[in-house]
């Protein structure tokens, strides 16, 4: 009996390196970490995009102040539609606003290949994969078809949080996708009138648990500020509203961090 081969994982054409921002929960400020983190990328000089995978709830549109319909190429590429510096692309522009997504198996995968292969990325150092919520097809298939250079799980560090984010590094492992760590979001209220502390979701000793048991190590702790999700609400994100705050310093050094561990340089 003849057994199925996978297909060849390939790289994303005109992009150099790949960056997977993922969760199993949603919730988590997956999104609005992925939108900051190729913000930083961009601002330490880097020739950034970002990719929103999230076929039936995406986020990067309004993350980013975007909306309208992409331009094709000469040769039928979408032209991704840039702000602050990043270039972007989502269903979110592909799919008229306010309508839904109802679409089986077959019509994901296929909008998901035209996310992936039919993109003028136009040269990039790097693009973030910011992934839906889960560990279903979408992630599979992108584990399984294209090159990642690394994948970053975010948390926050409530235990069913915890729980999920355990499934999400053992599904990049039995992929073979290269784990670069966690972040751990909302990890403290910051109260922006008395500056007390207040760990809503725990201490985070799960978080730190987890990573010790999964052999993973904690890339970065990033508040929960109400200034961030203000940002992101009115599509001006934290790297760009407040580029020297602490909270945006987080951020630059997730993302120096990461550039180091998978070899970014400037093309």
């Amino acid at each position: 009996m003849l057994k199925r081969r996978l297909p060849d994982r390939t790289p994303i054409k005109g992009v150099g390196k790949v960056v997977i921002v993922s969760s199993a929960k949603g919730g988590v400020g997956k999104s609005t970490v992925a939108a900051n983190l190729s913000l930083a990328f961009a601002r330490q000089g880097f020739r950034t995009g970002i990719l929103d995978t999230d076929i039936f709830g995406p986020s990067i549109p309004t993350l980013f102040n975007l909306s309208g319909e992409p331009r094709l190429s000469g040769n039928n590429q979408l032209i991704p539609m840039s702000n602050y510096g990043v270039k972007t692309m989502s269903m979110g522009y592909l799919v008229p606003e306010g309508q839904v997504v109802a679409w089986r198996g077959l019509m994901v995968s296929r909008a998901l290949t035209q996310l992936l292969r039919e993109v003028d990325w136009d040269g990039l150092d790097v693009l973030v994969l910011d992934l839906p919520p889960g560990t279903g097809d979408i992630q599979l298939s992108i584990s399984q078809q294209v090159i990642v250079d690394g994948a970053v799980v975010v948390t926050t560090p409530h235990t069913l949080a915890v729980q999920d984010a355990i499934r999400g590094i053992q599904l990049f492992r039995k992929a073979n996708v290269p784990l670069l760590g966690v972040v751990q979001n909302m990890s403290v209220f910051c109260c922006p009138s008395c500056e007390t502390e207040t760990h809503i979701f725990g201490k985070g000793d799960g978080v730190q648990a987890a990573c010790a048991e999964q052999d993973v190590p904690l890339l970065a702790d990033i508040p929960l500020h109400p200034f961030i999700g203000d940002d992101a609400h009115r599509g001006k994100p934290t790297v760009v509203s407040e580029p020297d705050s602490s909270r945006a310093t987080v951020f630059l050094k997730l993302a120096k961090d990461i550039g180091v561990k998978i070899g970014l340089t400037s093309s």
